[in-house]
């Protein structure tokens, strides 16, 4: 197990790291941050200082390890840097100090603010959705699943693998676009929802939690892994009906619905928990086009709207964080499948 964890921790570094490889050039290495900064009116003097102060002053090798030694949770690290960028951490070694700290994003180009706290603020509403949405499409998925199995060859079966397939086949954005507009425009006098609208509204009294905003956004999120927990189910569902044992529940006079929910359904959810624990990291980054679709303030509205103001620090750090997340996941999927399931032995 242990070797195992170790293996799979190696592959996340090295795919984080081909990231943050990809993020620099991407974002930094083609762009004069200097100009984002003070835009085309900056004095040639005043952009020689912003470029010394984000070191774009240097060579691109020379940057990109500076960017690294940010990022990095192992670090190097002055006094002078420590107190600047406000770093948090323990720190080693006299004036040039070893760093074991929580990695610096840098600062907004928008509004100055540290990314690390734009993103927190973010992300547990971005989590919120996530959670929401696969708890719909787990619940949902499950129950066609086991009605799909149990009524085989029945017109619900043929339903279910329709509606399946149309859940898969269909983008995300697309069915975010059609369900705001008929759910929270054609039809909001009856349904009460609106186009867009975050968790919270704010006016003079303050904030109103406003959890109906939810709805519309989890349910886009949430029709492509229900399509595909409806068929994991479906599938696994009709493996388990035709074993021995199950047979022998029905000849000990055990009734249909014992037999199905009790015995059948527990041996069937293996795959099934896979997929839930591996399509919680999709939700994540699918979720970038759905917050913005429906405005709701998580990572990937942060993330667009930051895009489309050129502030790259806020793009750089949304993408890794989502990286890192979506490796953490994947690595518990694999964890839990190990566990789950006794016929798999981890290597």
């Amino acid at each position: 197990m242990i070797r195992f964890i170790t293996k799979k921790l190696l592959y996340g570094i090295l795919v984080l790291l081909g990231v943050v490889i990809l993020v620099f050039w991407v974002f930094q290495g083609f762009a004069d941050p200097s100009r984002l900064v003070l835009g085309q009116t900056g004095d040639s003097a005043t952009i020689a200082n912003i470029k010394k102060e984000l070191n774009l002053d240097q060579p691109k090798w020379k940057q990109f390890t500076l960017y690294l030694n940010d990022i990095s949770p192992l670090s190097f690290s002055n006094k002078e840097e420590i107190e600047r960028k406000k770093l948090k951490g323990f720190f080693i070694g006299g004036e040039n100090k070893l760093a074991i700290k929580v990695p610096y994003l840098r600062t907004s180009y928008q509004n100055k603010r540290d990314v690390w706290d734009i993103l927190l603020e973010a992300l547990p509403l971005t989590i919120l959705l996530a959670v929401a949405a696969m708890l719909f499409a787990t619940v949902a998925g499950i129950l066609l699943g086991v009605l799909a199995a149990v009524k085989q060859n029945t017109w619900m079966d043929s339903s279910a693998i329709f509606t399946s397939i149309v859940g898969i086949s269909a983008p995300s954005f697309f069915m975010g676009i059609l369900i705001a507009y008929v759910f929270g425009f054609l039809l909001s006098h009856f349904t009460g929802l609106h186009l867009t609208g975050s968790l919270y509204d704010y006016d003079v009294n303050g904030k109103t939690l406003q959890l109906k905003n939810l709805i519309l956004p989890a349910l886009t999120l949430g029709i492509r892994p229900l399509a595909i927990i409806t068929q994991l189910t479906r599938s696994s569902m009709l493996d388990v009906l035709n074993q021995d044992y199950i047979r022998t529940a029905y000849a000990k006079g055990l009734s249909k619905r014992t037999v199905i929910w009790k015995h059948g359904l527990r041996n069937a959810l293996n795959p099934v928990i896979t997929a839930i624990t591996g399509w919680f990291a999709e939700l994540l980054a699918g979720a970038f086009f759905v917050e913005y679709i429906f405005g709701w303030k998580g990572i990937g509205k942060v993330t667009v709207d930051a895009l489309e103001n050129l502030d790259y620090p806020v793009v750089m750090g949304s993408v890794l964080l989502s990286a890192l997340i979506f490796v953490l996941v994947n690595i518990l999927a694999d964890i839990l499948y190990g566990v789950v399931d006794p016929r798999v032995r981890l290597k």
